[in-house]
């Protein structure tokens, strides 16, 4: 309630400067989490007792600025970055953009972030509290070597880190989306998984939204082949449904409510190719509990959300899990793990 009063207030401001305050604000909200996942919601995945099935996704903390904030507003996980070795500025200003008609956000960030080593020092201060965290990693910009980018970020976050997301689906990089090409995938993977340690946490790969049948059954064989311990489907899209925002023709990638449709349908696709061998992640356009539910029953273990977020406020986060509980109850089973792929 109180967000809805302030909230005609912050789209008044530019996105990027009103996304600025709301990391300022939680930074006073009390810190959460917990290591004890015995509740209705409850689940595992790739080893990881997750106490819900919700998380924040990458890019609303860029930083590492709040996580247990996060998991205090109620998310049974928090995913930090885009983190990339060196710090960089990414792409240039207007590159945030909100589409209220559309419910639905432009990007172009362009992985900005203070770098890997600003992000260990907060992950270190962090890393005797309970929850789960996750590193999504990416490279920089201007690299001239992007893998040795991955497994340089992997071998610095991979002891701070519950799980490490390998981010290849990010329209917003020249080139980065290349890496999910079949040879230059198995390269990447192969050096994070080397740089991570035998005794590491699970390897996570984000993928795009906008793939080939080809390449899905390709990132499918080569996630199973690699034991990875999740796909995350899906990231933005460069794809444009029909929209009603005067923002509808800026570049980058679309999230938000027109995303909701294809996020659901390549996940269908990906639960078709691993044959549910790979636990998946289910991204892109959810904003209700109904999204959710829907989307675990399309096949996902876990599911995530940012966009939603910018219209619904931090309190979305316990609407959701409340809304699950009954869903669960309704549709008649005990826990969410049952319920994964059932549709």
């Amino acid at each position: 309630m109180l967000y809805s009063l302030i909230r005609p207030a912050l789209f008044l401001l530019d996105a990027e400067r009103a996304h600025g305050l709301a990391l300022s604000a939680l930074k006073l909200w009390p810190a959460g989490g917990t290591d004890r996942a015995d509740g209705p919601l409850a689940t595992t995945v790739a080893g990881l007792a997750f106490p819900n099935p919700l998380g924040m996704a990458a890019g609303f903390d860029k930083d590492a600025e709040v996580p247990d904030a996060l998991l205090g507003a109620g998310f049974g996980f928090a995913e930090v970055g885009s983190i990339t070795p060196l710090p960089q500025p990414g792409n240039p200003r207007p590159r945030l953009f909100r589409l209220v008609e559309d419910r639905a956000v432009i990007n172009r960030m362009g992985f900005n972030n203070g770098g890997a080593e600003a992000a260990v020092e907060r992950l270190a201060r962090r890393n005797s509290r309970p929850g789960i965290v996750g590193v999504n990693i990416g490279a920089n910009k201007d690299s001239t070597d992007r893998i040795a980018d991955y497994a340089t970020i992997a071998r610095l976050t991979a002891p701070l880190a519950s799980y490490l997301a390998v981010n290849v689906s990010s329209p917003n990089t020249p080139g980065l989306r290349a890496l999910q090409d079949e040879g230059a995938l198995t390269a990447l993977l192969d050096a994070v998984l080397e740089a991570r340690g035998r005794s590491g946490p699970p390897v996570f790969l984000k993928v795009a939204p906008d793939l080939e049948p080809a390449d899905i059954d390709a990132i499918a064989r080569i996630a199973a082949d690699k034991a990875l311990g999740a796909l995350i489907v899906s990231n933005t899209t460069i794809s444009r449904p029909p929209l009603k925002s005067a923002h509808a023709g800026e570049t980058g990638g679309l999230s938000g409510a027109p995303l909701r449709d294809l996020a659901q349908q390549r996940l269908r696709d990906f639960r078709k190719a691993t044959g549910g061998a790979v636990p998946l992640i289910g991204v892109g356009g959810i904003a209700t509990a109904e999204d959710a539910w829907a989307r675990i029953r399309a096949g996902a273990s876990l599911v995530q959300l940012y966009s939603a977020m910018t219209y619904a406020g931090p309190g979305i986060a316990r609407q959701i899990t409340r809304g699950l509980e009954r869903l669960m109850r309704r549709d008649g089973f005990a826990t969410i793990a049952e319920a994964v792929g059932t549709e």
